[in-house]
């Protein structure tokens, strides 16, 4: 079968040459005898994911009763009740390298250093950083060249390498969660336009300049760019995949949309521990910008690995859209206080609405297979502390959405019998995911308990 003009061998889109644009395409069973040597698997791929909130959780309401598929959720996943058959509430796992140990103070930049390495971080404000490689940046280096883009990393605060932002503690730990290598953080993108252009724009940086300035100047979609293209391409699909890619083209251009609204509000940023006199506005519209994101890199296979940092930890956001006007991080040290542990309930519901918003775009998409894009993901939704106040680093309050391609169980709460190391999780993620290791970080084994 003769390819369209304009569809790459990779399953792309490519536009005119100059044009600085690269739909890529989503997974749609006609594609793959369009574009020979695709990227677009036969059988969709696993991906992984990685959510991480702030500062522990009220206990109270976050715990879950009961065990197994026969169980009461905290009040905190109220908003994750239509999903309850497609996430997994696991309790018991901790991060011994999050703890004071010999280095005292410093729980809330332990906390996001550790959550996804499972190593200590050095205790330095200097240059001198030490952590370890994070299984998200593990799981790229082995299966990273299967797609345009090895991961992506994604934050909704500016990230920061310098300065001490926690009792001793470089910046660099409070505001990366993913770890290229020991010494190596992974910034996190915080612009939305910049992680959509990342994903489709194309060729060199001047190239990738002009397209956005004309779009940007002209007030023209990047699908003006592709439009007789993608006409070609829906010409040589059935039925099935033409409203398939039609409603893929639209989501595109509704995030698009998005980001013209985002972009005259500021992007939050976090100034050292000075409150700004204004909250940033547009706080969930930024969450779910990022989310979006997340997914079309999942949709399109641009990448099968990815994390999200709601915020920082440590951080001192103020929630007025929930009538919660104190910082996060000053309720967090909330000493049994009725009225704090109420208003961080309110937080941690909110952030769970964000988590439950990425989790229905997910199941949303629809696979060539005809399991969504969440059955074939696993998703983890976690904090690096349990109770802020206690700052305990055990009993970490974790989530595990999505099947791994129907090898994940769901629908239960999985009340381990000991606290067991996080990196357990990690180990059985990456065999699922593909990727062989037997050990990573502090892991004593692996934690199949999460298998069907």
């Amino acid at each position: 079968m003769t390819s369209p003009a304009g569809l790459s061998r990779r399953g792309f889109l490519s536009g005119l040459r100059g044009l600085g644009v690269s739909l890529a395409l989503p997974s749609l069973p006609s594609l793959r005898a369009l574009a020979s040597e695709s990227s677009i698997a036969t059988t969709p791929a696993t991906r992984m994911a990685f959510v991480y909130v702030p500062n522990g959780v009220n206990v109270e309401r976050w715990r879950s009763t009961g065990s197994g598929t026969d169980y009461t959720p905290g009040v905190t996943l109220e908003p994750l009740a239509d999903f309850r058959d497609d996430f997994q509430v696991i309790t018991g796992l901790a991060h011994l390298n999050g703890t004071a140990g010999p280095d005292g103070a410093g729980d809330h930049a332990r906390a996001t250093a550790t959550i996804l390495t499972g190593a200590r971080p050095r205790k330095t404000a200097g240059a001198d950083i030490r952590a370890g490689i994070s299984v998200d940046q593990f799981a790229a280096q082995h299966i990273g060249g299967a797609t345009r883009l090895p991961s992506l990393e994604l934050s909704c605060d500016e990230p920061r390498r310098s300065g001490d932002c926690d009792s001793g503690y470089s910046c660099a730990y409070s505001f990366n969660m993913s770890w290229r290598s020991a010494t190596q953080p992974a910034a996190a993108e915080a612009n939305p336009r910049l992680v959509f252009e990342r994903l489709f724009g194309a060729g060199q940086g001047e190239e990738r300049a002009r397209s956005l300035a004309a779009r940007v100047t002209g007030r023209r979609s990047l699908l003006d760019f592709v439009a007789e293209e993608a006409r070609d391409v829906a010409g040589h699909l059935d039925a099935a995949d033409r409203r398939g890619l039609d409603e893929y083209l639209t989501s595109v251009r509704e995030i698009e949309r998005q980001l013209e609204r985002f972009e005259r509000m500021p992007v939050p940023r976090v100034d050292d521990h000075m409150l700004p006199d204004q909250p940033p506005r547009g706080r969930r519209e930024h969450m779910q910008l990022m989310a979006d994101m997340l997914v079309l890199a999942f949709r399109t296979d641009s990448t099968r690995v990815a994390t999200l940092m709601f915020a920082h930890d440590g951080s001192n956001r103020t929630f007025p859209e929930i009538d919660v006007t104190d910082d996060h991080h000053s309720l967090s040290h909330h000493q049994g206080k009725a009225e704090t542990l109420e208003k961080i309930a309110r937080i941690d519901r909110y952030y769970m609405e964000q988590y439950a918003y990425l989790l229905g775009r997910l199941r949303d998409v629809r696979e060539s297979d005809g399991r969504t894009l969440l059955d074939h993901s696993m998703i983890v939704y976690a904090s690096g502390l349990c109770d802020g106040n206690r700052h305990n680093h055990d009993n970490l309050p974790v989530i595990l959405a999505g099947r791994a391609g129907g090898r994940l169980a769901a629908g239960r709460h999985l009340l381990l019998p000991a606290e067991q190391p996080m990196t357990n999780l990690f180990v059985t993620m990456l065999d699922l995911a593909g990727v062989q290791a037997t050990q990573f970080g502090d892991s004593t084994g692996r934690l199949d308990d999460i298998r069907v």
